[in-house]
C-alpha cells in the first residue's frame, strides 16, 4: 500500500509531472495573444462595446476559447513552429531526442500535424491554466473554512451560503480532493501530450530519407578521408621506411648512396606534406579549395621517381597525351596506381613492376603486373591468405574508387604474377 501510494505522489507530483505542469502553462501564456484577439472579433461580431476583453458570460467565454484555437492553428503552419515545440516537448515532457523531429517542417503534411499539436498544446494548456488560477484559492478557503467559518446571505463566498458545524469540517478535505483533481487532470493531460508528441512532432518519412542522406554523405565524406589518407600518406611512408632501410644497410660501404636515399627521403615527406594539406583541406569549412590541388596523372613521372628511388623498378607504357584525361578520372588513377606500386613495394619487395595505361574514346584501363616475389608463394599480401594487423584496405579502397566512377577493377595472382586491372569510364563519373 506505501508503494502504491508513493508511486502516485510521484506521477502526480514527481519532476517529470511539474515539468509537464510547466509545459501546459506555456501552452495557456501562448493562448493568450490568440483569446484577446478572438474576444476583440467576437465583440465586433456580436456589436457588443462592454467587456471587449473578458467576455462576462460562460457561454461567451468558451466560444472566445474556441475561437482563438483558429488563429492558432493558422500561425502553427509557420515552419519554424515545429523546431519550437519539438525543444518545448523534449525539454519538458521527458521525451527521447530521436523521437521528436529537430527542422522545420517543410511538407505541409509536417505542417498539418505540427498545427494540430500545436492546437492541442494550447487547449490543454488554456484549460489547466484556468484552472491553475481558479482551484487553488478555492481549495485554500475551504481548507480554512473550520477556522475562518461562513459568512451567511449574500456574502457567502462562492454561494456556499450558511453551512453547519458537521459540513465545516469535512470542508478541509474537499479542498485537498480539489488540489488533488488538478494535479491528477495535469498529469493526465501532460501524459496525453507526451504520448502524442513523437505523433505529431516526430520525423517524416522525408525526414528520415533526409536524415539518412546526410548520415551517407557523412559517412562517404570519411570513407574518401580514409582512402586519401591510406593511399598517399601510406605510400610515403612505404617509401620511406624502404629508403631508410637501405641506406642503413650500406651507409658504411657505400656513402653515397647512403646520401641519395636520404635526399629520396627528404623529397618523398616533403611530398607527402602537401599530400597530407590536400586530405586536411577537406576538413576545414572552405573545402579543399584552400589546399594544393590533388595530384593526377601529369604528375605520374614524380610518383615513379620516388618509387624507383624506393629500390623499385618500374617499367611504364602510357599514352603521350595523359593530361587530357577528365580530372576526376585523373586524380583516381592516380591514386589507384599509387597504390598498387606500394602493395608491390610493401609486400613483394624489390621485384620488377610493369605498368599499362591505355586510354580510348570510351574508358581508361590501368594495368599493373609484378611477381610474387622469392618465397612469397600464394601468401601474397593481396591474396586472402595474407593480412597484416590492421591492413587489407588497399584493394577495397581501388574497388570503392572505381564504383565511383561506375568503373571496375580486380586484382589476383596467377602462374606467381600477381596483376591489378582497373577501368574508370571517362564519361560515368561525376566530379566530386
Amino acid at each position: 500500500m506505501t508503494v502504491l501510494l508513493r508511486r502516485g505522489a510521484r506521477a502526480l507530483l514527481g519532476r517529470r509531472a511539474r515539468l509537464r505542469w510547466v509545459h501546459l502553462l506555456l501552452g495557456g501564456a501562448l493562448l493568450m495573444p490568440y483569446y484577446l484577439l478572438a474576444s476583440t472579433l467576437a465583440s465586433v461580431l456580436v456589436q457588443r462595446s462592454r467587456n471587449v476583453l473578458f467576455p462576462d458570460t460562460l457561454g461567451m467565454q468558451f466560444g472566445v476559447f474556441a475561437l482563438a484555437l483558429v488563429p492558432a492553428a493558422v500561425t502553427a503552419l509557420v515552419p519554424w513552429v515545429r523546431t519550437l515545440e519539438s525543444t518545448a516537448a523534449r525539454a519538458l515532457c521527458g521525451l527521447p531526442e530521436e523521437e521528436l523531429a529537430t527542422g522545420p517542417a517543410e511538407s505541409w503534411a509536417a505542417r498539418g500535424r505540427t498545427a494540430l499539436w500545436y492546437t492541442l498544446h494550447l487547449l490543454a494548456g488554456g484549460v489547466l491554466s484556468g484552472m491553475s488560477l481558479a482551484t487553488p484559492p478555492f481549495a485554500l478557503m475551504l481548507i480554512a473554512l473550520p477556522v475562518t467559518g461562513v459568512p451567511g446571505g449574500a456574502d457567502a463566498p462562492y454561494g456556499l451560503g450558511d453551512m453547519s458545524l458537521p459540513w465545516q469540517l469535512l470542508m478541509p478535505f474537499a479542498g485537498l480532493a480539489l488540489l488533488a483533481v488538478l494535479a491528477a487532470v495535469s498529469a493526465g493531460a501532460g501524459a496525453l501530450l507526451a504520448r502524442c508528441a513523437p505523433v505529431l512532432l516526430g520525423p517524416t518519412a522525408a525526414d528520415r530519407l533526409a536524415a539518412a542522406e546526410q548520415h551517407a554523405m557523412r559517412l562517404a565524406l570519411r570513407n574518401r578521408l580514409a582512402r586519401e589518407l591510406h593511399d598517399s600518406v601510406g605510400h610515403a611512408l612505404s617509401a620511406v621506411t624502404l629508403q631508410a632501410s637501405a641506406a642503413r644497410k650500406v651507409l658504411d660501404a657505400d656513402p653515397e648512396f647512403a646520401r641519395q636515399a636520404l635526399a629520396a627521403i627528404e623529397e618523398t615527406t616533403r611530398e607527402a606534406v602537401g599530400e597530407l594539406d590536400t586530405v586536411l583541406g577537406l576538413l576545414r569549412e572552405d573545402g579543399a579549395a584552400s589546399a594544393a590541388p590533388a595530384p593526377t596523372l601529369a604528375d605520374l613521372n614524380g610518383l615513379l621517381d620516388r618509387t624507383r628511388a624506393a629500390g623499385g623498378t618500374v617499367s611504364l607504357t602510357a599514352p603521350p597525351a595523359l593530361d587530357r584525361v577528365p580530372p576526376v578520372v585523373s586524380r583516381e588513377a592516380y591514386r589507384i596506381v599509387q597504390e598498387g606500386l606500394t602493395n608491390a613495394l610493401r609486400h613483394a619487395g624489390r621485384v620488377p613492376v610493369l605498368l599499362r595505361i591505355t586510354v580510348n574514346d570510351e574508358a581508361l584501363e590501368v594495368a599493373l603486373e609484378n611477381p610474387v616475389g622469392p618465397g612469397k608463394g600464394r601468401t601474397h599480401a593481396h591474396s586472402p591468405a595474407h593480412h597484416r594487423a590492421g591492413g587489407g584496405r588497399g584493394l577495397t579502397g581501388i574497388a570503392e574508387r572505381a564504383r565511383l566512377l561506375r568503373g571496375s577493377s580486380s586484382a589476383g595472382e596467377r602462374d606467381g604474377v600477381w596483376r591489378l586491372s582497373v577501368r574508370l569510364p571517362l564519361g560515368g563519373g561525376a566530379g566530386r
